[in-house]
């Protein structure tokens, strides 16, 4: 695969362009969608820097992987997102979870530097599931990537306790003033 230069000036006019080459404005629904996955994917990678378990460091390669895919598809109108991708996600849903004691009380973001990264990462893919949720209401863009977004990041606040309790860290309960 070849890749063109980067500074191709072509946006220089308030418009980007698709794999497809279709141009359209930088504040098109579409271009906010895949610049929050990519936000998502990049955020993924800061976390990646850290020291982390195996299973979780994993967990969040392939899922860089299948976020990189996603902003393929978008940038490919028409283009469908794997549905199978979803039950790979449920399935490490499953798997961080059942080591985990059950939530009784709202938690604070916070506890370890790669546990409140991961909470940075999973505001940002509900930013990237608003952001793509207009493009499946008009029909744009398709319905399981952003069902990928959602549970995305019910994975995401998952390893973030994941992470706190592998360290040793409590978890810091919400408690009204």
């Amino acid at each position: 695969m070849r890749l063109s230069k980067i500074t191709t000036r072509t946006g220089d006019d308030g418009t980007t362009g698709l794999a497809d080459g279709s141009r359209l404005p930088k504040d098109d629904p579409r271009i906010a969608a895949i610049g929050s996955v990519d936000e998502l994917n990049s955020q993924l990678g800061l976390l990646l820097a850290e020291t982390l378990p195996d299973a979780v460091r994993e967990e969040l390669l392939a899922t860089q992987h299948a976020l990189f895919d996603l902003g393929g598809v978008l940038a490919v109108p028409g283009a469908p997102f794997d549905a199978a991708r979803l039950s790979k996600l449920d399935s490490a849903i499953g798997h961080f979870n059942a080591g985990l004691p059950p939530l009784k009380e709202f938690i604070l973001p916070g506890g370890t530097r790669a546990a409140a990264l991961c909470h940075v990462a999973r505001c940002i893919a509900r930013r990237a599931e608003r952001d793509y949720t207009p493009l499946v209401r008009a029909d744009l863009a398709p319905v399981h990537g952003l069902q990928y977004l959602n549970r995305l990041s019910d994975l995401l606040f998952i390893l973030c306790r994941v992470l706190n309790r592998t360290a040793g860290r409590a978890e810091t309960l919400w408690s009204r003033s």
